[in-house]
């Protein structure tokens, strides 16, 4: 049993959130990167958005794990270590690590994460729950930092997991780019575990985004919270509106938030100043819905092929195992 923690964060992240603010509102629509919405506060209301009736691919992508776990790993040639990125308090991948504990495999769990103090909190626990479990965290921006992660294990094969659906937030040349570079990490017998929401009702898909209690609005709101408070900005958050619609051309939900009247808003830290007009939407994050063959076309070119497929029993949300092409 053995923990060790890396940390690979950069040694001036402001001037990285400085870099991404100005770019995004320099687009046209104006954008905003959702990695900005997980302050303490943003945080806590994405707890909370897991928990609403409307929100199913949290408890959709458990059922998975908890009810097909063992055939995941089974198909994945029983990993001996498990990789996972955007790790935080690892709650679902537990039910992995069951699976490759029961199997006899388990032997290392490598949670990659950008909050160090979930991360040593994460490893910590799990050392006592699974005896003679070895913890290698890493703590960096798994995006900027991927290359980081172990990239061969002597005790078996390896199983990279990328869970919530998060791939959904990439566009389509940064997903297949993405995928590129978990390939370029892959073993022959390593396998890739992929989170994936489905397309479904488009009701139902906005509904998931934009629940009538409100949550999901504040916690798209509390992004210019952040700005506020780290770029010295001035925004109103009641002069936002929240806006979730499903983009049938895309299969994506288009999230942002709409000026309600013209104003202009002044970033200290970037000394900047943006004019909005009434009604113009500045995009807070995408989130691609999926279907198997479009799936299997994502993976295609990219290094990797489909291996295995599994679905909850109404088809809502599906994990999909990929292995080098």
């Amino acid at each position: 049993m053995t923990i060790a923690i890396d940390v690979h964060l950069p040694a001036d992240q402001a001037a990285a959130m400085e870099r991404d603010v100005r770019e995004g509102l320099a687009r046209t629509p104006k954008e905003l990167s959702p990695k900005y919405f997980y302050d303490e506060r943003g945080s806590q209301l994405f707890e909370a958005i897991t928990e609403l009736e409307e929100y199913y691919p949290t408890r959709r992508e458990r059922q998975i794990l908890v009810e097909r776990g063992a055939e995941i790993v089974a198909a994945a040639g029983n990993p001996a270590t498990l990789i996972e990125l955007g790790s935080g308090s690892a709650s679902k991948t537990r039910h992995l690590l069951d699976a490759m504990r029961d199997a006899g495999t388990l032997r290392t769990y490598v949670p990659v994460d950008i909050s160090e103090e979930i991360t040593r909190e994460t490893a910590a626990a799990l050392v006592e729950e699974y005896p003679g479990l070895d913890v290698h965290g890493l703590v960096c921006d798994f995006e900027a930092h991927l290359e980081r992660t172990p990239t061969t294990s002597e005790a078996g094969p390896r199983l990279i997991a990328f869970l919530g659906g998060t791939i959904g937030n990439l566009y389509p040349d940064e997903r297949a780019a993405f995928l590129g570079r978990i390939a370029g990490l892959l073993d022959p017998d390593d396998h890739l575990l992929l989170g994936t929401d489905l397309v479904k009702d488009v009701a139902r898909l906005e509904l998931a985004y934009d629940d009538p209690a409100g949550v999901t609005a504040e916690f798209n709101k509390n992004v210019l919270s952040v700005l506020n408070r780290e770029l010295g900005g001035d925004f109103d958050l009641d002069a936002f509106s929240h806006v979730a619609r499903f983009d049938a051309r895309h299969e994506w939900i288009d999230i942002g938030l709409r000026a309600l009247a013209a104003q202009e808003v002044h970033l200290d830290a970037l000394d900047l100043t943006v004019h909005f007009e009434e009604g113009e939407v500045m995009r807070t994050e995408i989130s691609t819905k999926f279907t198997r063959p479009r799936l299997e076309e994502s993976y295609a070119g990219t290094g990797l092929k489909m291996a295995d497929w599994f679905t909850d029993p109404g088809e809502d949300y599906a994990l999909s195992l990929a292995k080098p092409a």
